[in-house]
Protein backbone atom coordinates (compact mmCIF):
# COMPACT_ATOMS: atom_id res chain seq x y z
CA UNK A 1 0.00 0.00 0.00
CA UNK A 2 2.81 2.41 0.90
CA UNK A 3 4.50 1.76 -2.44
CA UNK A 4 1.29 2.43 -4.37
CA UNK A 5 0.76 5.64 -2.43
CA UNK A 6 4.25 6.82 -3.31
CA UNK A 7 3.70 5.93 -6.96
CA UNK A 8 0.45 7.90 -7.04
CA UNK A 9 2.12 10.89 -5.42
CA UNK A 10 5.00 10.70 -7.86
CA UNK A 11 2.58 10.50 -10.81
CA UNK A 12 0.77 13.61 -9.64
CA UNK A 13 4.09 15.37 -9.11
CA UNK A 14 5.37 14.48 -12.58
CA UNK A 15 2.16 15.64 -14.26
CA UNK A 16 2.40 19.14 -12.80
CA UNK A 17 6.16 19.54 -12.74
CA UNK A 18 6.32 21.03 -16.22
CA UNK A 19 3.87 23.75 -15.15
CA UNK A 20 6.21 24.92 -12.42
CA UNK A 21 8.86 26.43 -14.62
CA UNK A 22 9.45 30.17 -14.84
CA UNK A 23 8.11 32.80 -12.50
CA UNK A 24 4.70 33.13 -14.18
CA UNK A 25 3.73 29.62 -13.06
CA UNK A 26 5.20 29.75 -9.57
CA UNK A 27 3.82 30.93 -6.27
CA UNK A 28 5.32 34.12 -4.90
CA UNK A 29 7.20 32.25 -2.17
CA UNK A 30 8.81 29.92 -4.71
CA UNK A 31 9.93 32.85 -6.86
CA UNK A 32 11.52 34.48 -3.84
CA UNK A 33 13.31 31.27 -2.89
CA UNK A 34 14.87 30.98 -6.33
CA UNK A 35 16.04 34.56 -5.99
CA UNK A 36 17.48 33.64 -2.60
CA UNK A 37 19.28 30.71 -4.22
CA UNK A 38 20.69 33.14 -6.79
CA UNK A 39 21.95 35.37 -4.01
CA UNK A 40 23.43 32.47 -2.04
CA UNK A 41 25.48 31.39 -5.04
CA UNK A 42 27.47 34.60 -4.83
CA UNK A 43 28.73 33.47 -1.42
CA UNK A 44 29.51 29.87 -2.35
CA UNK A 45 31.14 30.25 -5.76
CA UNK A 46 34.90 30.83 -6.01
CA UNK A 47 35.66 34.50 -6.61
CA UNK A 48 38.30 33.79 -9.25
CA UNK A 49 35.90 31.97 -11.61
CA UNK A 50 34.63 34.30 -14.32
CA UNK A 51 31.92 31.99 -15.63
CA UNK A 52 30.78 29.40 -13.06
CA UNK A 53 29.63 26.09 -14.53
CA UNK A 54 27.01 24.72 -12.15
CA UNK A 55 25.65 21.19 -12.34
CA UNK A 56 22.20 20.45 -10.93
CA UNK A 57 21.62 16.86 -9.88
CA UNK A 58 19.83 14.68 -7.32
CA UNK A 59 20.13 11.27 -5.74
CA UNK A 60 17.20 9.68 -7.57
CA UNK A 61 14.58 10.43 -10.22
CA UNK A 62 11.55 12.59 -9.53
CA UNK A 63 13.14 15.11 -7.18
CA UNK A 64 12.74 18.13 -9.46
CA UNK A 65 16.32 18.71 -10.60
CA UNK A 66 15.39 19.74 -14.16
CA UNK A 67 12.77 22.23 -13.02
CA UNK A 68 15.28 23.63 -10.54
CA UNK A 69 17.91 23.99 -13.26
CA UNK A 70 15.45 25.81 -15.52
CA UNK A 71 14.25 28.19 -12.84
CA UNK A 72 17.72 28.90 -11.50
CA UNK A 73 19.02 29.74 -14.97
CA UNK A 74 15.98 31.93 -15.54
CA UNK A 75 16.40 34.05 -12.40
CA UNK A 76 20.10 34.46 -13.18
CA UNK A 77 19.25 35.69 -16.67
CA UNK A 78 16.48 37.86 -15.28
CA UNK A 79 19.08 39.67 -13.17
CA UNK A 80 20.90 40.72 -16.33
CA UNK A 81 23.45 37.92 -16.55
CA UNK A 82 24.13 36.12 -19.81
CA UNK A 83 23.15 32.51 -19.04
CA UNK A 84 23.34 29.20 -20.89
CA UNK A 85 21.19 26.28 -19.72
CA UNK A 86 22.41 22.90 -20.99
CA UNK A 87 20.36 19.72 -20.79
CA UNK A 88 23.15 17.32 -19.86
CA UNK A 89 20.77 14.47 -19.09
CA UNK A 90 21.47 12.47 -22.23
CA UNK A 91 19.38 9.52 -21.06
CA UNK A 92 16.01 10.95 -20.02
CA UNK A 93 16.16 14.64 -21.02
CA UNK A 94 13.25 16.89 -20.06
CA UNK A 95 14.32 20.51 -20.51
CA UNK A 96 13.07 20.72 -24.11
CA UNK A 97 9.73 19.20 -23.15
CA UNK A 98 9.27 21.51 -20.17
CA UNK A 99 10.16 24.54 -22.29
CA UNK A 100 8.16 23.38 -25.32
CA UNK A 101 11.26 23.28 -27.53
CA UNK A 102 12.57 20.83 -30.11
CA UNK A 103 15.09 18.42 -28.59
CA UNK A 104 17.44 18.74 -31.57
CA UNK A 105 19.75 20.37 -32.47
CA UNK A 106 21.33 20.24 -29.06
CA UNK A 107 24.30 19.19 -26.98
CA UNK A 108 24.95 15.91 -28.78
CA UNK A 109 25.19 17.74 -32.10
CA UNK A 110 28.06 19.80 -30.71
CA UNK A 111 29.63 16.75 -29.08
CA UNK A 112 29.59 14.93 -32.42
CA UNK A 113 31.47 17.84 -34.00
CA UNK A 114 28.77 19.55 -35.99
CA UNK A 115 30.37 22.98 -36.00
CA UNK A 116 27.50 24.52 -37.95
CA UNK A 117 25.55 24.78 -34.71
CA UNK A 118 26.17 28.25 -33.28
CA UNK A 119 25.18 29.47 -29.83
CA UNK A 120 22.66 31.79 -31.46
CA UNK A 121 20.70 28.64 -32.34
CA UNK A 122 19.83 28.21 -28.67
CA UNK A 123 18.77 31.77 -27.90
CA UNK A 124 15.54 31.90 -25.90
CA UNK A 125 12.58 33.96 -27.04
CA UNK A 126 11.68 34.64 -23.41
CA UNK A 127 14.73 36.62 -22.29
CA UNK A 128 17.29 38.30 -24.52
CA UNK A 129 20.26 36.94 -22.56
CA UNK A 130 18.93 33.43 -21.82
CA UNK A 131 20.10 30.53 -23.99
CA UNK A 132 18.72 26.99 -23.74
CA UNK A 133 20.63 24.06 -25.25
CA UNK A 134 18.50 20.87 -25.42
CA UNK A 135 20.03 17.41 -25.20
CA UNK A 136 19.91 16.61 -28.91
CA UNK A 137 19.51 13.03 -30.09
CA UNK A 138 20.25 10.49 -27.38
CA UNK A 139 23.68 8.80 -27.77
CA UNK A 140 24.66 5.23 -26.81
CA UNK A 141 27.53 6.46 -24.60
CA UNK A 142 26.38 9.56 -22.65
CA UNK A 143 28.82 9.17 -19.76
CA UNK A 144 31.84 9.05 -22.07
CA UNK A 145 30.61 12.05 -24.04
CA UNK A 146 30.01 14.20 -20.97
CA UNK A 147 33.51 13.55 -19.68
CA UNK A 148 35.19 13.93 -23.06
CA UNK A 149 37.70 16.49 -24.31
CA UNK A 150 35.02 17.62 -26.73
CA UNK A 151 32.72 18.50 -23.83
CA UNK A 152 35.57 20.34 -22.16
CA UNK A 153 36.12 22.33 -25.35
CA UNK A 154 32.42 23.22 -25.63
CA UNK A 155 32.31 24.46 -22.04
CA UNK A 156 35.52 26.43 -22.51
CA UNK A 157 34.13 28.22 -25.57
CA UNK A 158 30.81 28.87 -23.81
CA UNK A 159 32.63 30.22 -20.75
CA UNK A 160 34.05 33.02 -22.89
CA UNK A 161 30.54 34.02 -23.96
CA UNK A 162 28.36 33.58 -20.87
CA UNK A 163 28.35 34.71 -17.24
CA UNK A 164 26.81 31.45 -15.97
CA UNK A 165 26.38 27.95 -17.37
CA UNK A 166 23.80 25.69 -15.73
CA UNK A 167 23.93 21.97 -16.59
CA UNK A 168 21.02 19.67 -15.81
CA UNK A 169 22.57 16.29 -14.95
CA UNK A 170 21.15 12.78 -14.33
CA UNK A 171 20.70 11.53 -10.75
CA UNK A 172 23.97 10.46 -9.11
CA UNK A 173 22.71 7.11 -7.84
CA UNK A 174 21.22 6.04 -11.18
CA UNK A 175 24.13 6.57 -13.59
CA UNK A 176 27.69 7.89 -13.40
CA UNK A 177 27.19 10.78 -15.84
CA UNK A 178 27.19 13.52 -13.20
CA UNK A 179 30.48 12.19 -11.81
CA UNK A 180 32.02 11.90 -15.29
CA UNK A 181 31.66 15.63 -15.87
CA UNK A 182 32.57 16.67 -12.34
CA UNK A 183 36.12 17.76 -13.18
CA UNK A 184 34.78 20.13 -15.86
CA UNK A 185 32.35 22.07 -13.66
CA UNK A 186 32.70 24.52 -10.79
CA UNK A 187 30.39 22.59 -8.50
CA UNK A 188 26.97 20.98 -8.13
CA UNK A 189 23.68 21.74 -6.46
CA UNK A 190 21.88 18.70 -5.06
CA UNK A 191 18.08 18.72 -5.25
CA UNK A 192 16.08 16.99 -2.51
CA UNK A 193 12.32 16.51 -2.49
CA UNK A 194 10.57 16.56 0.83
CA UNK A 195 8.69 13.41 1.86
CA UNK A 196 10.03 11.64 -1.23
CA UNK A 197 13.82 11.43 -1.12
CA UNK A 198 14.98 8.36 0.75
CA UNK A 199 17.67 8.86 3.37
CA UNK A 200 19.74 5.94 2.17
CA UNK A 201 19.66 7.32 -1.38
CA UNK A 202 20.76 10.78 -0.24
CA UNK A 203 23.52 9.29 1.88
CA UNK A 204 24.77 7.23 -1.08
CA UNK A 205 24.61 10.31 -3.32
CA UNK A 206 26.84 12.36 -1.05
CA UNK A 207 29.20 9.45 -0.59
CA UNK A 208 29.67 9.24 -4.35
CA UNK A 209 30.15 13.00 -4.65
CA UNK A 210 32.69 13.02 -1.86
CA UNK A 211 34.67 10.11 -3.32
CA UNK A 212 34.78 11.92 -6.67
CA UNK A 213 35.94 15.17 -5.00
CA UNK A 214 32.92 17.05 -6.32
CA UNK A 215 32.43 20.55 -4.97
CA UNK A 216 28.90 20.60 -3.52
CA UNK A 217 27.72 24.21 -3.64
CA UNK A 218 24.46 23.66 -1.81
CA UNK A 219 21.18 21.84 -1.52
CA UNK A 220 17.68 22.78 -2.67
CA UNK A 221 14.61 21.35 -0.95
CA UNK A 222 11.66 20.89 -3.33
CA UNK A 223 7.99 20.50 -2.44
CA UNK A 224 8.55 21.92 1.04
CA UNK A 225 5.57 23.31 2.90
CA UNK A 226 5.36 27.03 3.61
CA UNK A 227 4.53 26.46 7.27
CA UNK A 228 7.03 26.46 10.07
CA UNK A 229 6.73 22.69 10.31
CA UNK A 230 8.89 22.32 7.25
CA UNK A 231 12.08 23.01 9.14
CA UNK A 232 11.37 20.14 11.50
CA UNK A 233 10.94 17.73 8.62
CA UNK A 234 14.05 19.10 6.97
CA UNK A 235 16.15 17.98 9.95
CA UNK A 236 15.54 14.35 9.03
CA UNK A 237 17.81 14.78 6.01
CA UNK A 238 20.35 17.16 7.45
CA UNK A 239 22.70 14.68 9.13
CA UNK A 240 23.50 13.09 5.77
CA UNK A 241 24.74 16.24 4.10
CA UNK A 242 25.07 19.10 6.57
CA UNK A 243 28.87 18.88 6.56
CA UNK A 244 29.10 18.84 2.78
CA UNK A 245 27.34 22.03 1.71
CA UNK A 246 27.56 25.71 2.51
CA UNK A 247 24.10 27.04 1.66
CA UNK A 248 20.54 25.75 1.61
CA UNK A 249 17.42 27.05 -0.10
CA UNK A 250 13.87 25.79 0.25
CA UNK A 251 11.45 25.87 -2.68
CA UNK A 252 7.81 24.84 -2.72
CA UNK A 253 7.86 23.55 -6.26
CA UNK A 254 9.10 20.53 -8.17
Amino acid sequence: MAVNKKRRKRSIFDSIASKKTLHKNLEFTAVEQYKLLRANLSFTLPEDVRCPIIGVTSSMRGEGKSTTAINLSYVLAESGKRVLLIDGDLRIPSVAKKMDLKSSPGLTDLLMGYESQQMSTFKSTILENWYIMPSGDLPPNPSELLGSHRMESILKIASDIFDYIIVDLPPVNVVSDALAISNLITGVIVVVREDYTEKKELEACYRQLRLSNVNVLGCVMNESESSGGTRGKYKRYSKYYKKYYTSTTHSNNG
